[in-house]
């Protein structure tokens, strides 16, 4: 397959069972709970295992594919999810589920990130931009499929059935992967420089920001069934209405960049943008008709990620953005992993299903703090004043 946007589209594909399988815990989780007799905050320990690898593989990921080939370590990394999926599947208490979350989870990590790389390398100077952008979200479209259809199929069959078949999808992804080559004329990576001082404090301010903000949608997206089956709602009509939030990030998230280069004024949406969300999350326990809360969800998701994923670029050094982006990783990886069970944990504790929610919103909102932090710290940013420029433009 030697077709730069046909190894796009078999990226996309594999990539999208990442999302499909980090999801599978939550859309199983009332069958799963009952089965394991696990509590809430071990339910949200077992969906941050999922991220938590990211914390040690982010940074060192990059060059075990440089020196095994990316597309290998992908295809490993596939066969990491697929036997972590089966062993989820099977466990029979929270210790096996631990053992099999952390296996895909380190598949999935490594994955990830080499991914990116292929793309990088086949699209380099040519609609780059485009192609990450079409690449990020196969993550929101394995969300939302996880939603709406793994409950469903816990329903009809059983909940080691739903988690099974996406250890199926992580396969076909496997064999997906298997039809790519390498990019023609594919170069070794530029290398990488030490980050010190304000280089440093970006980054994590970036990353922290960053994580803050996916970690909330991921925490609506796994505990907002809860909340509706409190409510009255079957399991696989609480998933298609959670759903529904996903769904239309794929139409506001590309707007919101859009937005966000026509304006030139990013921090402005990141800001108004995170806040407003923080405040429709806040909706979703009060609103009569949940739909409409969550559809208000995703429409509000929109506008902060394109600003958000351009802080390093424009803020960093060429030398120093590669290492840049690996801190900038590891960070969110430590908040998307740490930040499931404290929501779990809020609802054991309040013992109310809208808890968790209040938690994502509080979340939500700290991704401004970290915009603030990276702002303080940017006002001699190597390519602010191109940044300033375009926007202009």
């Amino acid at each position: 397959m030697n077709n730069r946007w046909v190894t796009l589209a078999l990226v996309f594909l594999a990539r999208t069972s990442m999302g499909f399988q980090f999801q599978s815990v939550a859309a199983v989780a009332p069958p799963m709970l009952a089965e394991l007799g696990l509590s809430y905050a071990q339910l949200g320990t077992l969906i941050g295992l999922y991220m938590l690898p990211g914390a040690l593989f982010a940074l060192p990921g990059g060059v075990i594919g440089q020196r095994l080939g990316e597309r290998r370590v992908v295809i490993a990394g596939l066969a990491l999810m697929v036997a972590g999926g089966l062993l989820t599947a099977a466990a029979t208490g929270f210790g096996g589920a631990v053992a099999g979350r952390l296996l895909s989870g380190v598949g999935a990590i490594v994955m990830n990130i080499l991914l990116a790389k292929i793309v990088a390398d086949w699209f380099a100077g040519r609609e780059l931009s485009t192609a990450m952008a079409i690449m990020l979200t196969s993550w929101p479209v394995g969300l939302g499929l996880a939603a709406a259809t793994l409950g469903a199929v816990a329903a009809g069959s059983s909940w080691r059935t739903a988690v099974s078949v996406t250890a199926a999808a992580a396969g076909a992804g496997l064999l997906l992967m298997l039809l790519c080559r390498d990019a023609p004329g594919r170069a070794a990576g530029a290398p990488r420089a030490a980050l010190r001082g304000r280089a440093l404090a970006r980054s994590i301010s970036a990353g922290f920001a960053w994580g803050c903000f996916n970690a909330s949608i991921v925490v609506i997206v796994a505990f907002g069934p809860g909340l509706l089956m409190a409510r009255g709602a079957t399991l696989a009509e609480a998933g298609s209405v959670v759903s529904l939030a996903i769904w239309l990030t794929l139409l506001s998230v590309p707007l919101g960049g859009l937005l966000t280069d026509r304006l030139g004024r990013p921090t402005m949406l990141i800001v108004a943008g995170s806040l407003v969300a923080a405040v429709t999350m806040l909706l979703i326990p009060v609103l009569a008709h949940a739909a409409v809360a969550f559809c208000l969800v995703g429409l509000a998701l929109g506008a902060p990620p394109g600003g958000l994923m351009a802080l390093l670029p424009r803020a960093l050094a060429p030398e120093h953005l590669a290492t840049g982006l690996g801190v900038f990783y590891t960070v969110f990886y430590v908040m998307m992993a740490v930040t499931q069970p404290a929501a779990g944990l809020a609802r054991d504790l309040v013992g109310d299903p809208a808890a968790p929610i209040v938690f994502a919103a509080v979340v939500m909102a700290a991704t401004v703090a970290g915009l603030a932090v990276f702002r303080r710290l940017s006002p001699d940013a190597p390519g602010a004043e191109h940044a300033r420029e375009e926007g202009r433009r």
